[in-house]
C-alpha cells in the first residue's frame, strides 16, 4: 500500500516537483503525523472526557456537587489551556524524556500533545454537556436514574451532535499542534516543512505541506459535520 501511494504521488508530481525532498520521505512523514494525531486523540480524548464529566457533575449546580474537586480541577484545566503549545512542548521535555526515554521523535511528541489536547477537549466536552436542557436531567432524576445513568443514557446522547462538532474542532487544533511539534524534532510533515522548506529554502516542500494540511483539515471537518448530522 505504501509503495502504491509513493508511485501515485510520483506520477502526479513529476511534472512540477522540483524539491530535494523525496516522495517516500514525505509519505513517511505523513504516517508519523497521522500516528501522532491518532494516539494523542485517543489518550487526550479519554483524559478530556474524564475532565469534562467531572467538571459537569461536581460544579455547584451539578448532579454530584463537590466544591473541593471542582475548584481544584477547574484552575488546572484553565492553566494548561493558557499555555501556547510550543512553550508546553519545551517545558515538558524532562518529563517526556523520563516517560518515554527520549525528547525527540514521534512517540516523544505524543506526550505533550496529549497533555495539550486533553484539557482543551475537557472544556469543550463540558460546554457541550452543559447545553443539554435541564428538564431532561430533572426528568431522569424523577425516574430514579443513578448519576451514571443520567450522564451516559441522557446527557451524553442528547449532546451527541455538539460533542462530535467540538471534537472535530479539537482534532483540527491537534493537527496544527503536530506540525508545530516538528520544531523540536518530533517528525511528521511539520519537521519536513522546517528542515526542508525553512532551513533549505525549498518552496516546493512548503507548498506541498500546506496543501496536504489543508486537505487533511477539510477531510476531518467534512467527516465531523457528516457524523454530527447522523441520527
Amino acid at each position: 500500500m505504501r509503495d502504491l501511494i509513493i508511485h501515485c504521488l510520483t506520477i502526479l508530481t513529476q511534472s512540477f516537483w522540483h524539491s530535494s525532498l523525496g516522495i517516500d520521505q514525505f509519505v513517511d512523514a505523513m504516517q508519523e503525523t497521522l500516528q501522532m494525531v491518532f494516539f494523542s486523540l485517543i489518550f487526550g480524548g479519554i483524559w478530556g472526557l474524564i475532565q469534562g464529566i467531572t467538571l459537569l457533575v461536581t460544579r455547584p449546580e451539578g448532579i454530584l456537587p463537590n466544591r473541593a474537586i471542582y475548584h481544584l480541577l477547574n484552575p488546572i484545566v484553565n492553566a494548561l489551556r493558557s499555555l501556547p503549545f510550543i512553550i508546553l512542548l519545551i517545558a515538558l521535555i524532562p518529563f517526556t524524556q523520563w516517560l518515554v526515554g527520549s525528547s525527540i521523535g514521534t512517540w516523544a511528541a505524543i506526550v505533550p500533545l496529549t497533555i495539550y489536547v486533553g484539557p482543551y477537549m475537557g472544556r469543550l466536552i463540558e460546554t457541550s454537556l452543559l447545553e443539554v436542557n435541564e428538564g431532561i436531567i430533572e426528568s431522569a432524576q424523577a425516574m430514579g436514574a443513578s448519576p451514571a445513568q443520567i450522564i451516559f443514557k441522557f446527557i451524553v446522547p442528547e449532546a451527541r451532535s455538539s460533542l462530535i462538532l467540538n471534537m472535530t474542532t479539537a482534532t483540527i487544533s491537534l493537527i496544527g499542534a503536530t506540525a508545530m511539534a516538528g520544531a523540536v524534532g518530533a517528525g511528521g510533515i511539520g519537521d519536513l516543512a522546517i528542515s526542508y522548506g525553512y532551513q533549505r529554502f525549498d518552496n516546493s516542500a512548503i507548498i506541498l505541506t500546506v496543501i496536504v494540511l489543508i486537505i487533511l483539515v477539510q477531510i476531518v471537518q467534512t467527516l465531523g459535520n457528516w457524523l454530527a448530522k447522523l441520527r
